[in-house]
């Protein structure tokens, strides 16, 4: 009997249906399927009951798990169902494309083939490797940017078919030409042959192949020759079933592949392709995969648009349409839209008369989508879009077994998961974790420590405030991308389980930092990890690079870290006995050195300091240590008073010491109209006002004295100097909140028209004040002094 050539389209479920049918009628003795040859091994867990698609085989390099490439399954996927086929029935299968060891290795090897690629293409007549209807299966590198796919017809044959066919759309076309095709074979007269949907394809790819060369598809050489060696290895494949003497042989491969199978080409050719690859040692094994990732949208070469509806045209092919209603009208529901049954029926009858008028046997998923924007979502495109997400693409992601071959540190992920019941979700969740409670605070640790090693499981919301000083709580998003799975499988060279890679990784990052501030930053992040064997190399660390560093501004960067652990350290249980010196350390050299990096600075470095002013100021009032803050303070003064400062850092240093009761308001009052005196420069004025207000307009409202000295410098400016600096008053005064903004205008509105203040009485009334004691004593919950007037 001859070898049946099946070319079929990755992912779609017509194609799926027609494979079976042709695989009941072939009884194949042996099946031969697109695939990685390195991955057989573990082919006999499909039909497993704990491997439920979407799942992927991955690929990848053991001593470089980055150089690794992604096959995925969807339960609608012929390739997926035939191996469900072969290993019901006992079949032999085998996996024929060109083994990923030659492929990953050739790719490193980067241009030196270009020339060979070139004049092997040519000489084999290739077609291209820009498949236009399956596509590579293979993901490749996880960390390549994603190839948008092009939209011309020189690059998509299949988009001339379509318009040929009269559709605008080759997705649209082939959807309707193939995946829509009905299930039940005695309507399709398919019952005692192979269905004549393949030897159609096969026609149509010949010509195709024939007519659209590759270089007229913008295909590369590269590309070009991996197509030959593929299409040569897997005619060797086929070669070598023949010899071992099966005569009902099936392959399974994409339809762009047949016409290069079904030539007559000379086994020498072949093996000349072949001779001589390079080839690097892969591990195989089953990942969890996503319909998200499996979608066109996720950049995925081989993907399709929808694989929710996919998956339900699998499910039910004869009435799809109220199905995918139902569906619709359901998760609308959930999100409090209306959708009512009599709406559901309008919605089918409206997608099923669209179908008659475009001539369509049935629905597809255009004609559904816009009954549901016309009938369910009342022209919504926001409705629509969820539809759209939750639906057309769907969220779901596959399991794998708990024995399927993995490295030591994923299955302790795994076990960690289960523990601390957090399974990994495709859907985005949001955590609320109270560190008070044992379990979130170990879900807590697991997060930090993935996000210590790149593995971006889940990110704080920081909406909220920074968690560590957000009283007890944590909160997180979490949603698992199969992708992160070579993350886990790369980071497990650092160690067996997640505390232990964590702690190794930390440590050489820390060894490797050379700057004080993203050091501190990781000692944070690798307490909240509750790392401690890491916690006590980094401190020696710190110290180290602390006696080290004359930078100011450094130490001043590297405080609020620390400030953070040291003060809510007690929250989470950790020990901060190690970072209490050093703190002392860095407030003591920083702020002797303080008066010296504040002089002569320009615009831009003022800027800096400016910020590093307030962000260690909250530091030591977080710290709450009365000797650190008076030295502080010390510092600050020195900086006020020094010549030659900057006007934003000695506004601003003004104001810290008001803010701290430091100087009295009679005495920042001189220091003001200093500043603004006639022997200084209206710009240098212009920055100390700006210095000193920023962010903050109260006090000039509530201030009498500061208005009036304020508004009579304004006043005293000409009209070139005003122009001049009116900039920097307007990027002073848009800090302010908008109500006090609006006061001031209202302020500085009554003075222009020579209003009258009036007098502010300051008299208190004792009696009316006697009143309101017996109340707060009540919200305070002190004793209240009887006898007193009520």
């Amino acid at each position: 009997m001859p070898t049946h050539l099946l070319g079929i389209r990755h992912h779609g479920p017509g194609s799926a249906r027609s494979v079976l049918k042709a695989l009941e009628v072939i009884e194949p003795d042996i099946l031969l399927l697109e695939g990685p040859p390195e991955a057989e091994p573990v082919l006999a867990t499909v039909g497993h009951a704990d491997l439920q698609p979407p799942v992927a085989l991955l690929l990848y390099v053991p001593d470089a798990p980055k150089r690794s490439v992604f096959y995925p399954f969807a339960r609608f996927s012929p390739e997926w169902q035939a191996l469900l086929f072969a290993n019901s029935r006992q079949i032999p299968v085998r996996l024929i494309d060109l083994p990923q060891s030659h492929q990953l290795a050739t790719e490193s090897t980067g241009a030196t083939e270009t020339k060979e690629a070139e004049e092997t293409a040519e000489a084999a007549g290739s077609g291209g490797s820009d498949e236009p209807v399956e596509t590579d299966a293979s993901e490749g590198d996880v960390d390549a940017e994603p190839e948008v796919a092009p939209a011309s017809i020189r690059r998509d044959p299949m988009a001339w078919v379509a318009e040929a066919a009269g559709y605008t759309d080759s997705e649209r076309f082939w959807e309707h030409l193939v995946e829509m095709r009905s299930s039940d074979a005695q309507e399709d007269g398919e019952t005692e042959s192979v269905p004549p949907i393949f030897a159609a394809v096969q026609e149509l790819m010949t010509a195709l192949r024939a007519d659209l060369p590759a270089e007229e598809r913008g295909v590369s050489p590269e590309q070009q020759l991996l197509e030959v060696r593929r299409e040569a290895w897997m005619r060797q494949s086929i070669r070598a079933a023949q010899k071992e003497g099966y005569q009902r042989i099936a392959v399974v491969c994409g339809a762009w592949h047949v016409p290069a199978l079904a030539e007559a080409v000379p086994a020498k050719r072949d093996a000349e392709l072949l001779k001589g690859l390079p080839k690097v040692k892969l591990t195989a094994t089953w990942a969890p995969w996503t319909y998200n990732r499996l979608s066109m949208q996720s950049g995925y070469g081989a993907g399709i648009e929808s694989p929710g509806y996919y998956d339900q045209l699998w499910s039910h092919p004869q009435d799809v349409a109220s199905h995918w209603m139902g569906s619709s009208a359901r998760l609308l529901r959930e999100e409090d839209l209306d959708a009512s049954p009599a709406s559901l029926i309008e919605a089918v009858r409206l997608a099923e008369t669209l179908a008659a008028l475009r001539e369509l046997s049935k629905p597809g998923l255009i004609e559904l989508m816009e009954a549901i924007r016309t009938v369910l979502c009342g022209g919504s495109e926001t409705a629509l879009a969820l539809i759209g997400r939750r639906l057309v693409v769907g969220e779901v992601l596959g399991r794998v077994p708990d024995d399927t071959p993995m490295p030591p540190m994923q299955r302790d992920l795994q076990k960690e998961q289960k523990r601390l019941r957090l399974p990994a979700e495709a859907t985005e969740r949001a955590l609320d974790l109270d560190l008070r409670k044992s379990v979130d605070l170990d879900r807590s640790r697991l997060l930090h420590r993935l996000a210590l090693m790149g593995i971006d499981w889940g990110r704080e919301d920081r909406s909220f405030g920074k968690s560590l000083t957000s009283t007890f709580h944590e909160r997180w998003k979490i949603a698992w991308k199969p992708e992160l799975v070579v993350n886990v499988i790369e980071a497990g060279m650092w160690g067996n389980t997640v505390l232990t890679a964590a702690s190794a990784h930390a440590i050489a990052v820390a060894e490797a930092t050379r700057e004080l501030p993203a050091l501190t930053a990781l000692i944070e992040r690798t307490l909240l990890a509750e790392l401690p064997d890491a916690v006590k190399v980094m401190m020696v660390r710190l110290e180290a690079l602390a006696g080290l560093t004359s930078d100011v501004q450094h130490l001043m960067a590297a405080l609020p870290p620390l400030a953070s652990i040291v003060r809510y350290g007690n929250v989470r249980g950790t020990d901060t006995t190690l970072v209490n010196h050093v703190v002392e350390g860095l407030v003591t050299r920083a702020c002797v050195g303080l008066p010296a990096a504040c002089s002569s600075l320009n615009d831009e470095a003022a800027g800096k300091m400016y910020l590093h002013l307030l962000k260690m100021n909250d530091a030591l009032l977080l710290l709450e240590q009365e000797d650190q803050i008076a030295t502080w303070h010390e510092a600050v003064a020195r900086v006020a008073d020094l010549a030659g400062v900057h006007g934003l850092v000695a506004g601003r240093c003004c104001r810290l010491l008001l803010d701290q009761y430091v100087l009295n308001a009679e005495e920042v009052g001189n220091r003001i109209g200093f500043a603004l005196s006639q022997a200084t420069s209206p710009q240098d004025a212009a920055t100390w006002v700006e210095g000193f207000l920023r962010g903050s307009g109260l006090m000039l409202l509530h201030t009498d004295a500061l208005w009036q000295i304020l508004d009579g410098w304004v006043a005293g400016l000409s009209d070139e100097n005003f122009a001049l600096l009116l900039p920097v008053v307007r990027r002073t005064f848009s800090t302010f909140p908008t109500g006090e903004r609006r006061q001031m205008g209202e302020r500085a509105k009554q003075a222009e028209r020579g209003a009258q203040h009036a007098e502010v009485d300051d008299a208190i009334d004792a009696e009316r004040g006697d009143i309101t004691l017996p109340t707060l004593a009540m919200l305070l919950g002190i004793p209240f002094e009887a006898g007193l007037p009520l």
